[in-house]
């Protein structure tokens, strides 16, 4: 019996060997058959066209005729060989933006990056973190042509305009009195003549005992609103006593060089008495504009109204002159994209194992340590990631660069993307030169996207 049931189970395990022999030698078949293979190369072939003749179109034509076009001259027609490449080094204005293309690779990316570290970081202990996230982040919603905009606001030169100089003008203030009344001036041929450096000082000396009548023109409206009314001098035997007042009404009447009428008094005026070249006295003048120098030493001297009375408000800083123009538009770069390298940052940081951190300060390590000897070395990969993408990102930096430079600083602005387009379209067109132009940016690129892709590769092999 045990025999036979042997016998029988052995000949099923060979018909069913044999079946998958048969089933194996049938895939066999299939697979080096051309129907099965054949097709799926057809229907690959089929899907990767459309994308093949787009990036040939799109890519790889443009790239050829580029080179090809900057081997010829403006017109198009005389071969020149390298020769617009070699102006890409003698011309002024675009070495300027090859200087600036340098500033822009190493001090944007940086920045953008280490703000976005911090901001990674130091978020990750405060409740609010995720609403502080969304804020700095919500300015990558923002077209480069918005911002450009709204930048050449902020860094506007008038500071009832502008922020960046309202904000420097009021720490400005804060720290230097400003003039009381900037631009103020005498009457021509009145009592006062100019001294220099902006001052004004009587034409005679002055005697104790006799007012002086010191008035000015050209004060601002906004100076003396609410300020009282002028009170002439009471003559005070031993002192010198006067006016500093407003010689002006609106809407006309008045006499010239005498107070009267509803005229302001100036308060606040620096009124010295100069004798021989040295100040021997000095004061301040009251609400109504009066004035009180001691007779002693202010009798037989001249009276000084000093530059610092009439010195033009502080103005604030030229942000967007020729000195500060790049790092001013840089500084918007980095208001827009340091909440990109926050987000990438901290989804990094969300993968770093709290175990090592934890272990770092059961260890003794401070902080900083702990930020500098862990944190930095896991995030590293990350960090990278980030400034390959922002330095592929500012060497194409145009728009920004185009909207907030004003004529007069433009060049001094100036990057190669920018110079590109100046070459290309604007008012003298050469597209050789354009073309050279482009090439160069396409040769700066390859080394940082070269870069990238040995890193992603190294990823994978991980």
């Amino acid at each position: 019996m045990s025999s036979s049931r042997t016998v029988e189970v052995g000949g099923s395990a060979a018909k069913a060997g044999g079946s998958a022999a048969k089933a194996g030698g049938s895939a066999a078949k299939v697979g080096g058959g051309r129907r099965v293979t054949g097709t799926r190369r057809w229907v690959a072939a089929v899907f990767l066209l459309p994308a093949l003749v787009l990036l040939g179109a799109l890519v790889v034509y443009p790239i050829g005729f580029s080179v090809y076009r900057s081997l010829f001259d403006a017109s198009g027609d005389g071969f020149v060989g390298l020769g617009n490449y070699g102006e890409l080094f003698a011309d002024d204005g675009i070495r300027t933006a090859l200087r600036n293309n340098v500033v822009w690779v190493v001090v944007a990316p940086t920045v953008s990056t280490a703000l976005g570290l911090i901001f990674a970081v130091l978020t990750e202990r405060v409740r609010w973190g995720t609403a502080f996230k969304l804020v700095v982040f919500m300015p990558m919603a923002i077209s480069m042509l918005a911002a450009g905009i709204i930048f050449r606001l902020v860094y506007d030169q008038n500071p009832e305009r502008g922020v960046a100089n309202a904000v420097w003008v009021g720490v400005h203030d804060t720290f230097a009195e400003p003039a009381p009344f900037p631009g103020a001036r005498p009457r021509p041929n009145g009592v006062l003549r100019p001294s220099g450096g902006g001052g004004f000082s009587t034409r005679s000396v002055v005697r104790a005992g006799s007012p002086v009548l010191l008035p000015l023109v050209a004060v601002r409206q906004d100076d003396v609103r609410g300020a009282r009314r002028a009170a002439g001098a009471v003559a005070r035997p031993g002192s010198v006593t006067g006016t500093v007042w407003l010689d002006f009404l609106r809407g006309g009447g008045g006499r010239p060089n005498v107070v009267d009428g509803s005229e302001r008094g100036l308060a606040g005026v620096r009124v010295e008495a100069v004798r021989g070249g040295r100040v021997v006295a000095s004061a301040r003048t009251a609400a109504d504009g009066t004035f009180v120098l001691p007779g002693g030493a202010a009798d037989g001297a001249r009276l000084r109204l000093p530059a610092g009375n009439f010195a033009a408000a502080y103005g604030g800083v030229e942000w967007l002159g020729p000195a500060l123009v790049t790092p001013a538009i840089i500084g918007a770069y980095v208001w827009m994209w340091a909440g990109f390298a926050m987000v990438l940052i901290a989804a990094g940081l969300a993968g770093v194992p709290r175990e090592l951190l934890e272990a770092a300060r059961v260890d003794g390590a401070g902080e900083w340590q702990v930020f500098r000897r862990v944190t930095v070395p896991l995030l590293a990969p990350v960090l990278v990631v980030v400034l390959v993408t922002l330095m592929i990102n500012v060497l194409k930096i145009f728009d920004l660069v185009y909207i907030i430079a004003p004529g007069s600083s433009l060049r001094s602005a100036n990057v190669l993307a920018l110079q590109l387009f100046q070459s290309s379209f604007g008012t003298d067109v050469d597209e050789g030169l354009g073309s050279a132009i482009a090439v160069f940016l396409l040769l700066l690129v390859l080394p940082v996207m070269w870069v990238n892709l040995r890193r992603i590769r190294k990823e994978r092999r991980r």
